[in-house]
């Protein structure tokens, strides 16, 4: 990810990563179905988003199909290292403490957790217990 998606980019790739792969016309009818935009302004922000290195594209008969060039994941991890050093607790912290958690979003978290300690530090099976 060179460099990183403006406001409108960023609501396209939402578009991509939802979809995996999609052609203007598909991202177009998703993010407009009010016909907020143009659709040469999607086009174009594509071809832009493209040439930034923040899509990649194949070509289907006359269709350009666009993808994601990295998952949302990546780009989490990216702004979790340049915004917070890597220190993921600080990420955390500063989540919860920009915005009210509901009760269900915290044992969600709590779940996420539990689940993240356990692939960290697995109990032998049965086989490695002798």
């Amino acid at each position: 990810m060179e460099s990183p998606p403006s406001g409108r980019e960023l609501e396209i790739l939402k578009v991509l990563w939802e979809f995996g792969r999609a052609s203007v016309r598909e991202v177009y009818e998703r993010m407009c179905p009010l016909e907020e935009l143009a659709f040469n302004t999607i086009q174009t922000l594509l071809r832009i988003m493209d040439d930034k290195g923040l899509v990649t594209h194949s070509v289907r008969g006359r269709t350009f199909v666009y993808s994601p060039a990295y998952s949302r994941e990546q780009a989490t991890a990216r702004f979790l290292d340049k915004v917070f050093d890597g220190a993921m607790d600080q990420f955390v912290a500063s989540l919860l403490k920009s915005r009210r958690v509901s009760l269900r979003e915290l044992k969600q978290i709590e779940s996420l957790i539990g689940d993240a300690r356990r692939k960290s530090n697995p109990t032998p099976g049965p086989a490695s217990r002798k």
